[in-house]
């Protein structure tokens, strides 16, 4: 009994692990270049929130076996969140009326990609990434719907991984392949 209290718990570092592969994702230039997703701070938190949502998708389908894992992923989001807006200058007070918005932001973000991709085909999905990504460009059906069949190719290839090895910090996206580039293979879109 007293052993256990020295011993290491690898759970912080799976999380972080698993948080870290998300945003590495997230970053790629590719999203921003090819897929013309804005590189804004703004862009860039939505393919994040897009990321992370698909991964939760994933730890929630067999729930109560992993919620922890998931929770502290998304706590894990939070903390990064937290520190970037600190970063970013804002004001200790403002911080915790900022992260509500953060949160909520998520929430409806993760509830609208979950219910899009329950439907079948991109139309409702490509809605939503428009109204999201693309602050509802009118002319962001195209780029919505490239980055569409990215999104499904990814909940795809996480719904082939377990639980258990996104829940200990194994996870593989596919290769998001610039629209309109020859020779789309397994796993790429």
């Amino acid at each position: 009994m007293i052993l256990s209290l020295f011993r290491r718990n690898r759970q912080p570092e799976t999380i972080s692990t698993l948080y870290g592969m998300i945003v590495a994702q997230a970053r790629l230039p590719v999203f921003y270049r090819d897929f013309q997703v804005p590189d804004t701070v703004n862009g860039r938190f939505d393919m994040i929130v897009l990321h992370l949502a698909l991964v939760l998708r994933r730890l929630s389908e067999r729930q109560p076996v992993y919620p922890e894992a998931g929770q502290q992923l998304f706590d894990r989001f939070c903390a990064d969140m937290d520190g970037n807006l600190r970063e970013m200058g804002i004001a200790d007070l403002k911080v915790p009326k900022e992260m509500r918005q953060i949160g909520e932001a998520f929430y409806g973000r993760a509830r609208a990609y979950d219910a899009a991709l329950e439907q079948p085909g991109d139309g409702s999905l490509a809605e939503v990434l428009i109204r999201n990504l693309f602050d509802g460009e009118e002319d962001g059906m195209t780029k919505a719907m490239r980055l569409a069949a990215y999104v499904r190719a990814a909940d795809r290839a996480l719904a082939r991984q377990t639980p258990a090895a996104l829940a200990a910090g194994t996870i593989a996206f596919p290769e998001p392949v610039a629209p309109g580039a020859e020779g789309d293979k397994e796993g790429t879109v």
